[in-house]
């Protein structure tokens, strides 16, 4: 049987029982019908034809608006009934009560390809098209997830008092979110169901109309249960093996045979390392073997392919013949290799089952673990110590992740490339990460979801033990597949999948130097409580930008509470802003700025800091260094002076975070202009990050903000500070 949709009277009774509000109505068949209806409903009213074949009624001219009397509802009615075609089948007429309202909304369920069924709401009427001001979840939908899509709405000025009349009720509003979310539950024939317009009559939405495709035939996505991730032992043999042999070891420093032994021989792994090689070549003073067989049982657990995929089989079987447990396959000639290639690693990854072997990759680019100081890639670089764990679908995106880590400081525990994920995927390690002990926060970068159900309730698991911070390329695939919903032409793909991604507290990031810094964040810095702010700065402009930033953002630019004023004011100049931003406008002496930033992050009604303006005087010191006069003229002394002081304020801001167990972010863009500043050199020093711009720092802590907010709606521990 074929997809078909409800008529509109049906569409609203299926969509009433499960709690979505309608105004009253009748269901008539003639005009005489009509008008007594009419008369019981109490006029002014709206005249409809309703029929399981009309779904675009005011296309086809077939609603009447603001009848007021019996006349006009008789003269209506014998039109729309001569207006219907033989295509409409049967017919007949729906009488409503003609509601006002300034305001309109739009509700409803479309089918996403990689999701299944998802709830969305936003802003209707004219604007819905214009806007597009929309958010989207997957069903199920509970409470917490509705009333996070109504404040996800940018559009919040309509939601609020407006014209006149009241705010709209919010409760009202996610009772309806609710509502959908049930009936798609409760009926998984239902395809999309379309609520537009929700009149807003004082504050109350109500569905003046409704529309509900339904497909008996449709089977509903559902995550799969055979997604559990593979034993921890496995893993442990990756990340933290006991010793590593590098198969296919070459002697030409171009290939990958060598850089590979190169890494893990660099990097000072301090395991058991072999290597194979068919002539036997010494490389890099180490004496290569020919065939796997030739090492000693039970030494070596992981095995580092860079072999060609035709010999892999028999080097998956030597290997487990010594104890080996985990493979890495940098091969490429597999799934991204047409139909031979695809067999091959379907067989691939039925051997290593077979063989109880972990199988990462193949066509993938290594795998770093720095408390192993193990760097088993085919590409550079070893990034520091830290605690960000790092899969990625493109092992391009590791090495960014990894490239960001040295630059910043700020380190990485695990890094992994998935290559074809045939065995581990993404998701998995992440899964491995939130259980690891070395790693704070899971960082990755995904291109195709195809199966979105599984991905979100397998992260959801992850994000309720530590966050997750994911990028994600190819934003738009497939669309929404809802032919007569309005739904789903607004639901696209970036918004499901951004909406999917807030219902199970993954922290979503636009870019790879956004995602990068709010894993820094979430590594380094304890979460905030709640969303105050204070910025504290040494120049006005600095201050001006950055309180521009968190007014537009989801946090709040506290205003200084009185006492907190009055403290300030005893170590400032009468000339210091006298607000938040907190300027100090040049007045600082020796102690000023440990001092005013400990008084700030001390008071109990401030959250978060963002410290600016970090590294002027060692950028002054700079300057004088490498002029003509230095070190003459008592140059050096105060050169000296301006280092200390720098790096003594970086210093004095990571000890007042650990002891207010608050977040301070320092941001100057000398971070990266001159990252030998005593200033940033000091953050990195601490082991924090020093973002490159205030913009970002703000950026960075919205989104910890979110996630300590995701926790708090569901009643889940805060995420214990790094």
């Amino acid at each position: 049987m074929s997809a078909r949709t409800l008529s509109e009277a049906d569409s609203k009774v299926l969509l009433a029982g499960h709690g979505v509000p309608f105004a009253p109505e009748h269901v008539v068949a003639t005009a005489a019908e009509a008008v007594a209806a009419a008369s019981e409903v109490g006029f002014p009213v709206v005249l409809k034809l309703n029929g399981d074949a009309i779904a675009h009624k005011t296309e086809r001219g077939l609603v009447r608006l603001s009848l007021a009397d019996a006349a006009a509802v008789e003269a209506a009615a014998a039109e729309l009934l001569g207006r219907a075609t033989p295509e409409d089948g049967p017919v007949g007429l729906l009488v409503a009560p003609m509601l006002k309202g300034n305001r309109e909304l739009i509700a409803g369920l479309s089918t996403d390809p990689q999701f299944g069924t998802t709830v969305m709401v936003g802003i209707g009427g004219i604007f819905a098209e214009a806007l597009a001001d929309v958010s989207v979840r997957p069903v199920p939908v509970s409470a917490v997830d509705a009333a996070e899509m109504i404040d996800d709405l940018a559009t919040q000025a309509l939601l609020g008092a407006f014209r006149g009349e009241p705010a709209v009720d919010r409760d009202a509003l996610a009772a309806v979110i609710l509502g959908l979310s049930a009936a798609a539950e409760a009926d998984p024939s239902i395809a999309s169901a379309d609520l537009n317009p929700l009149i807003v009559v004082d504050g109350t939405p109500i569905a003046v109309d409704a529309l509900v495709e339904v497909d008996p035939d449709r089977v509903p996505a559902t995550a799969t249960s055979a997604d559990a991730r593979p034993a921890t032992a496995g893993f442990r043999a990756l990340f933290d093996p006991k010793g590593v042999v590098v198969a296919g070891a070459s002697s030409h420093p171009g290939k990958f045979g060598f850089v590979s032994l190169h890494n893990v021989l660099a990097a000072g792994y301090a395991g058991a390392v072999a290597a194979t090689n068919r002539e036997r070549a010494e490389v890099l003073g180490i004496q290569t073997v020919a065939d796997i067989a030739e090492l000693p049982d039970d030494t070596f657990d992981l095995i580092f392919v860079c072999t060609p995929a035709s010999v892999n089989p028999d080097l998956l079987r030597a290997a487990a013949a010594k104890g080996i447990t985990a493979a890495f396959i940098t091969s490429a000639g597999y799934g991204e290799a047409g139909e031979a290639g695809i067999a091959a690693q379907a067989d691939l990854v039925a051997l290593c089952d077979e063989l109880g072997i972990l199988l990462a990759g193949p066509n993938g680019q290594g795998v770093v673990s720095t408390p192993s100081k193990l760097c088993a890639q085919i590409v550079a670089p070893y990034p520091p110590a830290g605690k960000i764990g790092v899969a990625s679908q493109s092992g391009n995106f590791v090495s960014s992740f990894q490239n960001y880590a040295v630059q910043t400081g700020v380190g990485i525990s695990r890094a992994v490339s998935a290559g074809n994920a045939a065995a581990v995927t993404v998701a998995d390690f992440l899964d491995f990460y939130a259980d690891d002990a070395e790693t704070a926060v899971g960082l990755a970068y995904v291109e195709g979801v195809p199966d979105g159900r599984t991905f979100l309730a397998r992260m959801a698991t992850v994000t309720e033990r530590k966050p997750l911070v994911l990028v994600k390329g190819g934003a738009t695939a497939g669309g929404q597949q809802a032919a007569a919903s309005h739904t789903g032409s607004l639901a696209t793909d970036d918004r499901v999948f951004d909406g999917a991604c807030r219902q199970a507290g993954i922290t979503r990031a636009a870019t790879v130097e956004e995602a990068f810094e709010a894993a820094a964040t979430f590594a380094t810095q304890p979460m905030p409580k709640g969303p105050r702010v204070v910025v504290m700065t040494t120049a006005g402009g600095w201050g001006v930008v950055t309180a521009d930033a968190i007014t537009s953002s989801d946090l709040e630019l506290l205003t200084l509470p009185e006492d907190l004023l009055a403290l300030i004011d005893a170590k400032l100049p009468p000339r210091w802003s006298k607000g938040n931003p907190v300027d100090l406008a040049g007045g600082e002496t020796r102690d000023t700025i440990p001092e005013v930033l400990e008084l700030i992050a001390s008071h109990p009604d401030v959250d978060a800091v963002i410290q600016l303006g970090l590294g002027i005087q060692a950028n002054q010191a700079r300057l004088m260094r490498n002029g003509p006069f230095y070190p003459d003229h008592g140059i050096e002394r105060i050169v000296a002076y301006h280092e200390r002081q720098d790096a003594r304020f970086a210093q004095a801001a990571a000890d007042i975070s650990d002891a207010t167990g608050k977040p301070i972010l320092l941001a100057t863009e000398l971070a990266v202009a001159d990252p030998d500043n005593a200033g940033p050199a000091t953050v990195r020093a601490t082991g924090r990050l020093c973002y490159p711009s205030a913009n970002r720092a703000v950026t960075a802590l919205g989104h910890a903000w979110e996630h300590a907010r995701w926790r708090q709606a569901r009643g889940l521990p805060a995420h214990p500070r790094p």
